[in-house]
Order: C-alpha cells, then sequence, then structure tokens
C-alpha cells in the first residue's frame, strides 16, 4: 500500500492513492469536511454512470475528450483553454465551473438584459441597428448602454456611456435638458430675481 508522501495527504478510497487535501471535493457531512473519492476518480465515475444512462434510453454520448493536464473543455464554448480561465466550484468534481470564464460571463449578460430591461440580445442589436449603428443621441459613438424610463420601465434606445451618463445626471428631466440646451446654444436663461428668494424662470 502506498505511503503518505505528506502530514496532510488524505488516502482515496477508489484509488487507494494518497493526495493533497485538495485532491477532494468538499463534504460537509464528513468529519475532515472532504469527499471519501479523490475527483479524479469521482470524474471517472461520473462520466461512465453518465454514459450508461445515456445509453440505456438510446440518447446520443457525448464522446470523451483529450485534455491536457492544467486544461479542460467547455462544453458551451467548445474550446480546451487552462484553468485559469475557469471560475472555481468547490462542489465540482474537478473543482472547476461547467463553463469557462467568457461564457459566464455573456449568459451573466443575456441574464442582465432580460432582468432588467426585459429584453434579449437580439432585441437590443434590432434597436441598434434601427438608430444606424450610433447612439442615438449624439449620433456618433458607439451604443453600448440600453436606456429606459426609470418611471414606466420602457427600453428608449441604446446610448454611449457619454450620453448614457449625461440623462442620469440630469436625472431624466426634460425642461432641465432643455435649459441645459439654451444655455449652450447661447441663449438667455438666468432666472430673474422677482422677490426675495423667489425666481422667474424665461419662458
Amino acid at each position: 500500500m502506498e505511503a503518505a508522501s505528506e502530514p496532510n495527504a488524505k488516502q482515496c478510497r477508489k484509488c487507494q492513492r494518497y493526495l493533497p487535501p485538495s485532491a477532494f471535493a468538499r463534504d460537509k457531512n464528513r468529519r475532515d469536511g472532504l469527499q471519501v473519492h479523490c475527483r479524479e476518480c469521482v470524474a471517472k465515475y461520473s462520466a461512465a454512470h453518465y454514459r450508461r444512462r445515456r445509453e440505456a434510453v438510446g440518447k446520443p454520448v457525448r464522446e470523451r475528450v483529450d485534455v491536457p493536464a492544467g486544461y479542460k473543455l467547455c462544453r458551451t464554448c467548445g474550446e480546451i483553454k487552462p484553468h485559469s480561465e475557469w471560475h472555481r466550484n468547490a462542489t465540482a468534481s474537478d473543482g472547476l465551473s461547467t463553463r469557462c470564464k467568457a461564457c459566464r460571463a455573456v449568459q451573466g449578460r443575456k441574464g442582465h438584459l432580460k432582468r432588467q430591461y426585459g429584453i434579449t440580445e437580439a432585441e437590443r442589436d434590432g434597436l441598434i441597428a434601427s438608430q444606424g449603428g450610433v447612439c442615438c443621441i449624439c449620433l456618433s459613438a458607439v451604443p453600448e448602454h440600453v436606456d429606459h424610463c426609470h418611471k414606466t420601465g420602457r427600453v428608449r434606445g441604446v446610448l454611449c456611456f457619454s450620453c448614457n451618463a449625461a440623462l442620469g445626471q440630469f436625472k431624466d428631466r426634460p425642461d432641465a435638458i432643455r435649459r441645459a440646451a439654451a444655455y449652450v446654444e447661447g441663449i438667455a436663461w438666468k432666472p430673474t430675481l422677482v422677490a426675495p428668494g423667489v425666481y422667474q424662470l424665461p419662458s
């Protein structure tokens, strides 16, 4: 039987190897907080069990892909990427998320659009196309931020960062925006003092 090579090593009940704690997934029901089988053995068992289950019901089985050590295949984008391109997941058999960071980010953006604005990426892209591919306020910059009415929730268009930030600073007040436009155009806009503390705005 193989002997432990380090003080904190744990023996896998399946392959009988002594491995560092990081080679085991967490299990809060165990005294040491780790599963009894190492991640590698769990992954092999899961793959074999998955294949038998799929074949039993007549469903296609994904072919196993040989992946170099330190890399993982993302089933979403189909690319083999280094472990640095994955988020950690202590409960997974290999300690990594099921999707790479890039695919998780894409899914996150899709979910944000649906939750925040009630639209899909296709609908957002349709808005951008209807604007000619530019911000619908400055008509020059790349539109990247979905703009909506904070009272009704209705999506109004897709703006560039600067125009979207400007609307936010004006708190969506059309009267303030009109006075700002008049000010920039050189039109008199300053209020007139008609009584102590009372100002009259120009019509």
